[in-house]
């Protein structure tokens, strides 16, 4: 049996559910957009900004042609293929052989061709950023960690380079707070180390934090190999890249604490504390490294020893499909209570489970109950929160969790945010439309609103 038709066949028929439901009213949707001040770097300056940011870095040591390895990931960062290309064009003009090897753990199914692949669909390739990629899963042990004896290893390919930079976008991370998150130093932990050193930070995280275990391990690995900074990529609320910065390794730790408080501040979020139900269209991997960004779902039930996120609350979250560039990877799609069967169908699960055996998250990659419609879904939802009164009912409906400023909105939502300065209502709330049980709505991202004109 067809093996997409096998797991799409666990998927729960619509009039099974409404049967099982009863009539359970939907709420009326409008079209609401968060009003955020920013101040993103013009198109045809970031390449410039990213070539400034690897000249600030220390290179005069190097020798003349020496070999710099460049760390890329696998999240979604904006503007990736232009940041590469411009800190590769100064590695070329100041005499300098750069080439790109992918730092990104146990991604693209811990193989080599697939860690290529994600760079490609990710627009990072040899002839968009003019130089070499080397993919290869191969590491080396370079040390081990003074107090526990942890094995400390890297890509073989970078280790052999005169010089190593990474370049990686700062953030809060999906698994645990701390002073150092997501970026520079987790980035030469993990993705550095390939699927192997991803797998000995996950399983010492379990008692050892990831919060402790990242400072310590990249200070080691700054102490033994020639890492010579880093290229720190900050994005607003909208996604779009603010900041470019190359940060020297010995203030490379302590720069990345001033940058990730910055990143709390212009992380786009949910404008809600509570919510009843949450409709996603799509979650993935260059999405979130959980497929949805825990810190804006406030959920976290994967992460062993660390708390969920105090806000929002979010009673049931209902999520549609997986993004193309996650190559089926529905790592998180267990913080999901529903899902519809296309996300299912769509699951590569060695690939799924390769990630969650890596990361030590298996919770996050429970199957939810799939439907086999969007109203099914959002029925099914909102008959399990009790009793639900369509005009008081709190319901949002987003792209994904990194496109957040256009939302659709239940009536009650939409009058909260008459009264706010950082809302603005684009569509007054209509009947919610179906075709064959689904949603004939475009995703809020896509939606050119009717009638944009600051509010109504």
């Amino acid at each position: 049996m067809d093996s997409n038709r096998s797991r799409g066949s666990l998927a729960v028929p619509e009039q099974s559910i409404r049967e099982a439901c009863g009539e359970t009213p939907l709420p009326e949707m409008g079209l609401i957009e968060q009003v955020w001040e920013t101040d993103p770097i013009p198109a045809d300056a970031i390449g410039d900004r990213a070539s400034q940011a690897l000249g600030s870095l220390p290179l005069d040591d190097l020798p003349a042609g020496g070999e710099i390895a460049l760390g890329v990931g696998s999240r979604g960062i904006a503007n990736l293929s232009t940041i590469v290309a411009g800190v590769v064009a100064e590695a070329h003009d100041r005499g300098y052989e750069p080439f790109v090897f992918p730092a990104m753990g146990s991604h693209g199914g811990a193989t080599a061709a697939g860690q290529r692949e994600m760079l490609n669909d990710l627009g990072v390739t040899e002839p968009a950023i003019e130089c070499e990629i080397r993919s290869s899963m191969d590491v080396v042990e370079v040390g081990r960690t003074d107090e526990r004896g942890v094995p400390v290893v890297a890509d073989a390919n970078a280790i052999e380079a005169d010089a190593i930079v990474p370049i990686n976008r700062i953030k809060p991370h999906t698994d645990f707070d701390g002073s150092i998150e997501s970026g520079l130093s987790k980035m030469l932990v993990i993705g550095m180390g390939k699927q192997r050193g991803a797998k000995i930070a996950h399983d010492w995280a379990v008692d050892w934090s990831l919060r402790d275990m990242l400072p310590e391990i990249t200070a080691r690995l700054l102490a033994e190999l020639p890492v010579v900074g880093g290229v720190a990529v900050l994005e607003d609320q909208r996604d779009e890249t603010t900041h470019i910065e190359g940060i020297p390794p010995e203030g490379l730790l302590d720069r990345e604490v001033e940058l990730l408080e910055r990143t709390y501040e212009i992380m786009p979020k949910i404008p809600f504390q509570d919510i009843d139900v949450l409709v996603l269209d799509r979650q993935g991997k260059d999405i979130s490294g959980q497929g949805m960004d825990t810190n804006v779902i406030g959920r976290r039930p994967f992460a062993i020893q660390e708390p969920e996120p105090e806000t929002p609350s979010i009673k049931r979250i209902y999520t549609r499909a997986l993004t193309e560039t996650t190559h089926g990877n529905a790592m998180g799609m267990g913080s999901a209570d529903f899902v519809h069967r296309d996300l299912l169908a769509e699951v590569d699960m060695p690939t799924t489970l390769i990630n969650a055996l890596t990361a030590s998250t298996t919770r996050g990659v429970r199957l939810p109950p799939a439907v086999e419609t969007d109203r099914a879904g959002l029925v099914a939802a909102l008959s399990t929160i009790g009793v639900v009164d369509p005009a008081t009912v709190r319901v949002l409906r987003a792209t994904d969790t990194m496109r957040l400023q256009r939302l659709y909105a239940s009536t009650a939502l939409v009058e909260e945010a008459r009264d706010r300065d950082d809302l603005r209502v684009l569509e007054e709330p209509s009947p919610i439309r179906f075709e064959s049980g689904a949603f004939t709505a475009p995703s809020p991202y896509e939606r050119s609103a009717s009638a944009d004109t600051g509010g109504t």
